[in-house]
């Protein structure tokens, strides 16, 4: 028979996993792990569907997930991209504090980027009966993926678990997931803003994948900026590319033997900014006295660099902390109440510095 992506490849076929024998008995994975496991009482009817499953599918134990799943209780999940990247060591460290307070695990799975990675990590979690499953960063949009995301939000509500969009967009109306967002938009909207009232008008976007949510957002707000003051956007000056260092170094030097006109440099975010400031150093340009930059998110590098790094402050660590507490409460009912909508929304603000000067038609770059 068919079968969905996102297994394990075995001599070229693809080994069977908790969803599938799920699918086919008819059941919840939940309740395929606790057949399992047998740590839950189920219906002999039900073990008696979900043992013929197994059977059918040849589905083999995955000794990870029978580890985890024989662990005590009360857990929370994170999936990221990676735990190196400060944008998402940053929440995590507020999930896993907001975590701890409540006598709970953290589990922290990274994806490295790949959507099937992370589904496969959010069954995981589903099988560890994990309170709370908090899935970070942007998405690309992909209507498989996210109906597989979707239906395993249910599928972990349907279980008394919740699955926790934090900075990404939500799954449609009827999907049962609590969201935790940040004025993405609008801080590169204020951004964008702040160079232009310093003269800036050749104002280059730098970095973020493209078709990645955040990167979109943040595109949005930069264009719109742009188009209240009168500008067209120029289409030359918008480099999507990796969120790295080594990406705003590489392209901002090919930016520059093009002789790609631009007097500010609106990086991604401040790792893309800290590459970028690399290559305007190394063509015998400064910041700001030539170039403007500025970049987004206000982790340390942004106060490490010389100059000083102007930039949007994203409060991540209390995103990972509200993406723990909207999903399972506090116990301090006077510091939290859940909202009706199940969304909370974070601001976020520039943080003026050191790297931006206003434009000098006969000093800077035309």
């Amino acid at each position: 028979m068919g079968r969905r992506s996102g297994g394990t490849e075995t001599d070229g076929q693809r080994r069977s996993t908790v969803s599938d024998v799920a699918r086919r008995a008819g059941v919840s994975t939940a309740t395929v792990s606790r057949v399992l496991n047998r740590n839950y009482p189920v219906a002999a009817a039900t073990r008696e569907r979900v043992e013929k499953a197994i059977r059918e599918l040849g589905y083999v134990v995955n000794a990870h997930a029978r580890a985890l799943a024989g662990m005590s209780g009360r857990t929370v999940g994170i999936i990221v991209n990676d735990v190196v990247d400060p944008f998402y060591a940053y929440i995590a460290r507020g999930v896993e504090r907001e975590a701890s307070r409540g006598d709970r695990l953290c589990l922290v799975c990274c994806t490295q980027g790949d959507p099937q990675r992370e589904l496969a990590f959010v069954e995981l979690m589903h099988e560890r009966r994990a309170d709370a499953v908090i899935v970070v960063g942007g998405s690309v949009a992909d209507r498989a993926y996210t109906a597989e995301l979707a239906r395993r939000a249910r599928e972990l509500d349907a279980d008394g678990s919740k699955l926790v969009l934090c900075g990404r967009p939500p799954l449609g109306e009827r999907v049962p997931t609590v969201s935790v967002e940040y004025d993405n938009e609008g801080g590169a909207f204020a951004l964008t803003d702040h160079l232009l009232t310093q003269g800036h008008e050749r104002i280059l976007y730098l970095g973020g994948p493209p078709g990645l949510s955040t990167t979109r957002d943040r595109l949005a707000g930069y264009r719109r900026a742009l188009e209240l003051r009168g500008i067209e956007p120029d289409p030359q000056l918008e480099q999507p590319g990796a969120f790295s260092r080594a990406f705003g170094s590489r392209r901002m030097a090919e930016l520059l033997a093009q002789k790609v006109r631009f007097t500010a440099v609106f990086a991604a975010n401040d790792i893309v900014a800290a590459g970028a400031a690399q290559a305007l150093e190394e063509a015998g340009l400064r910041v700001p006295q030539d170039i403007s930059l500025v970049g987004y998110d206000d982790v340390p590098v942004a106060q490490e660099m010389r100059p000083r790094l102007t930039t949007v402050h994203v409060p991540l660590e209390e995103l990972g902390r509200q993406a723990v507490r909207i999903a399972l409460g506090d116990e301090d009912a006077d510091a939290w109440r859940e909202t009706a909508t199940g969304v909370v929304r974070l601001g976020t603000h520039i943080v003026v510095r050191d790297s931006v000067a206003p434009r000098r038609p006969r000093r800077g770059r035309k």
